[in-house]
């Protein structure tokens, strides 16, 4: 459940954009969007990745480390993007999801074994960046870049000054772009023999 801190933070971070033929918000995600997500997820990382990975890397990270992390939905930091027409009553459409963390858990959804929930200490901890994945009929227009600005603002209001991650190659290119440095290449085991590169990055939240 959301505590009442997560509930101040849905009305702090619905976050309304519009270009000339469509409308955009950011919301925490909650329980009932989850199914969304996974498919979203899965279209985004077999689409979008599969210049930087492998098939075989691609099918075993979705079975294992890509994925929903609930705990980053129950704590109502989260954050996915509904689009609409400007000029349209349809239902929005969720394009987009990514969120930060105030635990140590660094990457993976449910599935991953090696998760770390323990609480993070914004004096000495950096905030994780988690989870980014854009739907591919709505990647390359900025729907990033605006995500991860809110991600920034809600763990600088928590209190961090440094973030962190454990970017994929396809989302590093990104991040680095936003000023996020390269710390080192990390080879995740995922089944059998097959690794999943990505890359351990961080920026001081006053960049």
């Amino acid at each position: 459940m959301i505590d009442e801190t997560a509930r101040a933070a849905v009305f702090v971070f619905w976050i309304e954009f519009t270009s000339m033929s469509q409308a955009f918000a950011i919301r925490p995600a909650v329980s009932a969007d989850i199914p969304v997500l996974r498919d979203l997820i899965d279209a985004s990382v077999r689409q979008l990745q599969s210049g930087d990975y492998s098939p075989e890397q691609i099918d075993s990270a979705l079975r294992t480390v890509f994925g929903v992390d609930t705990q980053l939905v129950n704590d109502g930091t989260y954050l996915l993007v509904e689009a609409v027409a400007a000029d349209s009553m349809k239902k929005p459409v969720i394009v987009a999801c990514g969120g930060w963390s105030k635990r140590k858990t660094l990457y993976g959804g449910d599935r991953w074994r090696d998760r770390q929930d323990d609480m993070l200490d914004p004096e000495i901890d950096a905030a994780k960046i988690r989870a980014f994945f854009i739907h591919p009929d709505w990647a390359r227009q900025g729907i990033g870049t605006l995500l991860l600005d809110a991600c920034e603002s809600a763990a600088r209001a928590a209190g961090f000054t440094r973030f962190e991650m454990g970017a994929t190659l396809t989302g590093a290119k990104l991040f680095e772009k936003r000023g996020y440095f390269a710390m080192e290449r990390v080879e995740v085991p995922l089944e059998g023999d097959i690794t999943l590169p990505i890359i351990h990055m961080v920026k001081d939240a006053l960049r």
